[in-house]
């Protein structure tokens, strides 16, 4: 069997046994066709490969530059080809199994403070060419920093999803899993305002004999609905606007926003990790310097040796 039909069995298994959504399996792809196209110079082939010849692999990333997240999420990659290659019984080991790779970096996630997401929420209500821009931009940005989404789920949100004034949002994130994310009352008032203008957009367009979205953010673009590239075009935009570095400002940040400012303001580690969609608390525990941050002013505000502290440097 070529080793094309091993990866292309490999996705096919991912996107049916487990699940996984179209930008995993992308990754997937990316990864596993840069591991092929290196075995293939090498002369060698998938079904053969030992495990020096995977470490080798992994020196061939680092000597590229490649980042540490990157050579880790390569072997992450080759990895869960090979375990599905022996549950297959494609061949009758693994030679990656043992393999310890560069793990990620300790580098903790940008984020931005309190009065930088109100100078971006403050700018999606006036930034825009028109009242629907600006109502469909307050829309997005509001869900965002209330939700923590990732950008996929929020530019993907079906529109069945926020009927009847939800005050919770039923989200499909990675692998298909489901989990209810609230509202905020602000994220509640922009969805109305977007939801009034947009259905009325709709109607006009039914009269026309045009199809109805299934989509909350409709659009012209092929997948039906706005686009990551767009909204990520879009969010920098606003970071101009609202006088914020635009390096600073990417829909992930405002994700970090989300679960840096909940924890700083006294939310618990596992349910922003269950907001989040983490599948692991350890996802989520690049957060625990916000937490160590808080404990460590309660003790010096509310300790009573920390007064004595202070008194004693006087």
């Amino acid at each position: 069997m070529s080793d094309q039909r091993w990866i292309a069995l490999f996705l096919d298994a991912q996107a049916a046994e487990m699940g996984a959504a179209k930008n995993t399996l992308m990754a997937y792809a990316r990864d596993l066709s840069d591991f092929s196209q290196w075995v293939e110079n090498k002369s060698l082939s998938l079904a053969t490969l030992q495990q020096s010849d995977v470490e080798a692999y992994l020196v061939h990333c680092d000597a590229q530059g490649l980042a540490q997240s990157t050579r880790a999420r390569r072997l992450s990659a080759v990895k869960q080809l090979y375990r599905f290659a022996f549950d297959e019984r494609l061949r009758g080991d693994n030679p990656a199994l043992r393999i310890k790779g560069p793990g990620r970096s300790g580098r903790l996630p940008k984020t931005l403070s309190e009065a930088e997401v109100d100078g971006l929420l403050q700018a999606a209500r006036s930034h825009g060419r028109g009242p629907a821009d600006r109502l469909r931009n307050t829309c997005l940005m509001e869900l965002l920093y209330a939700t923590g989404l990732r950008v996929t789920e929020l530019v993907s949100l079906p529109v069945a999803a926020t009927r009847g004034n939800p005050e919770l949002l039923m989200v499909r994130g990675k692998g298909g899993k489901e989990r209810m994310v609230p509202l905020s009352p602000p994220a509640q008032v922009a969805l109305r305002g977007w939801l009034a203008h947009r259905d009325a957009m709709e109607e006009a367009a039914r009269q026309k004999g045009l199809p109805a979205s299934p989509f909350l953010f409709p659009s012209r673009s092929k997948d039906g609905h706005l686009t990551r590239h767009r909204f990520y075009l879009l969010i920098k935009d606003l970071a101009v606007a609202a006088g914020v570095s635009p390096s600073k400002v990417t829909p992930h940040t405002l994700r970090h926003a989300f679960a840096t400012h909940l924890l700083a303001n006294g939310a618990d580690l596992r349910a922003i990790q269950t907001l989040l969609g983490h599948a692991d608390v350890a996802t989520t525990e690049i957060y625990t310097h916000v937490l160590e941050e808080r404990l460590k002013s309660l003790v010096m505000t509310h300790h009573p040796l920390a007064d004595a502290a202070d008194r004693g440097k006087g």
